[in-house]
């Protein structure tokens, strides 16, 4: 920055702590990969976070193949005797049906996908950014921004988290002329700058825990469709219990057993998920061992943000990375790929921005990331909203069930829609489809 702009931001408490080029706060999926790319690109990164590694995240660790083309690109090796599980597809269970999908064969996608428990997951993304010159504080509570005269977020204050989980020590203060809010779907730097959620998008609420199971072992992922249960009040019959749910063998003895809820559904914020998820994972086989005694930790929640729920995703010198912008993808619940995606690309324009003698261009510069996420995925996000409105209404998610499941070919192309897996160059009919289909959706 030239040196009227530093004078005028001059930190709101203490002293410096630290300066960088850019500072990321928070090292989930999306902050480490933003952080590894600019270290790359020779940028000053300096990566806060306020727990310590490895630590858990409410996740179902399960990767499709989009996420697995993020660790390729990034440079992660991921070895399946090095803790990496390789799956072939999806199953989906529904209507009365279950039907295995094998992943597409695709130029542009691996024909595979993985599954790696968060606790280690998150940690080998931090330590990759570290490893390439991102200066990586943990046990790090980023508490607000530190902005100039004009509004523009010129920093963050922090105070150190101690053993028991809580603020400590003196405030710090930290300086750059960039900020990245990779904080998740709260994203409390955000909030601080203006930027709240938008009602308008979906939203989602996902619980889930670890079950001991000879099913730990399992070339898919398994999608169920329709969670019924045995009706208390009525022996003899059933209901179905809203949402949707998920077995993902874990390969290490256990299963990641959950389900996920929609606010398009009128059960939504209305029913105990943890106890929907019990009495749902009470109906399953005896011999997968799911049940109170194989249970491994407690039944966690999370909120899925979709659609980007939160814009802009960038002004006043802060970008926004992963949930923190609301990038869930709002067809099946997947934020991981999407997460590390949008690190990538904030990557490419804020080193791009760098590059710029003055402060004018690199501001045009930063200034075009919502432009290029909304290319990116803003109107394959509309139609996920679009569809996330369809299935809340129970009627159409029994008739696409009953009627759609039956239907292989159908079910192929679903697949590719819903995990976003279209080959762009030289693909089949039903690739042209969906590209045509998230190009002539509006991307607001």
């Amino acid at each position: 920055m030239d040196a009227a702009a530093q004078s005028a931001a001059e930190p709101v408490a203490g002293s410096v702590t630290a300066t960088a080029d850019v500072i990321v706060v928070g090292a989930g999926p999306g902050g480490s990969a933003t952080a590894a790319y600019l270290a790359m690109a020779g940028l000053d990164v300096l990566l806060l976070e306020k727990t310590t590694f490895p630590r858990e995240k409410v996740c179902g660790d399960g990767l499709t193949p989009r996420a697995v083309r993020e660790l390729i690109t990034l440079g992660i090796p991921h070895p399946e005797n090095d803790g990496w599980v390789r799956n072939k597809g999806l199953r989906i269970i529904g209507g009365g049906l279950t039907l295995a999908l094998d992943w597409p064969e695709t130029s542009e996608f691996p024909p595979y996908g993985l599954v790696r428990t968060r606790m280690d997951f998150d940690d080998i993304l931090a330590r990759h950014a570290v490893k390439h010159g991102a200066r990586l504080l943990e046990a790090t509570n980023v508490t607000g921004p530190v902005v100039d005269g004009s509004g523009r977020i010129v920093g963050v204050t922090a105070r150190t988290v101690d053993e028991n989980g809580r603020s400590a020590g003196p405030v710090l203060t930290y300086r750059a002329p960039l900020v990245v809010a990779a904080d998740g779907n709260s994203s409390r730097l955000s909030l601080s700058m203006g930027r709240q959620k938008r009602d308008d998008r979906p939203m989602g609420v996902a619980v889930r825990t670890y079950y001991t199971s000879p099913r730990t072992n399992d070339d898919y992922l398994e999608s169920w469709l329709e969670l019924w249960v045995n009706d208390p009040k009525n022996p003899g019959e059933r209901v179905l219990l809203p949402g949707y749910g998920w077995v993902f063998g874990v390969g290490d003895g256990t299963s990641n057993l959950g389900l996920g809820i929609l606010n398009t559904s009128k059960a939504f914020g209305n029913v105990d998920y943890k106890d929907v998820m019990r009495r749902w994972v009470a109906t399953m086989p005896e011999e997968w061992t799911y049940n109170d005694d194989t249970m491994v930790g407690p039944i966690r929640g999370a909120a899925l943000p979709m659609g980007f729920n939160r814009q802009p995703h960038y002004a006043d010198g802060l970008l926004l990375v992963g949930d923190a912008g609301g990038m869930v993808n709002p067809f099946n619940g997947e934020g991981i790929a999407y997460a590390m995606e949008s690190g990538r690309l904030a990557a490419e324009v804020v080193a791009q921005a760098f590059a710029r003698p003055d402060d004018a261009g690199r501001e045009r510069v930063l200034s075009s990331y919502p432009t290029v996420m909304k290319d990116a995925l803003g109107g394959y996000y509309t139609l996920g909203r679009w569809f996330a409105r369809a299935i809340g209404n129970p009627e159409v998610m029994r008739l696409a069930t009953t009627y759609g499941l039956p239907r292989t070919t159908l079910m192929r192309f679903l697949l590719k829609i819903m995990a976003n897996l279209p080959e762009q160059h030289g693909g089949r009919a039903g690739d042209r489809i969906i590209q045509a289909l998230s190009t002539m959706a509006p991307d607001a």
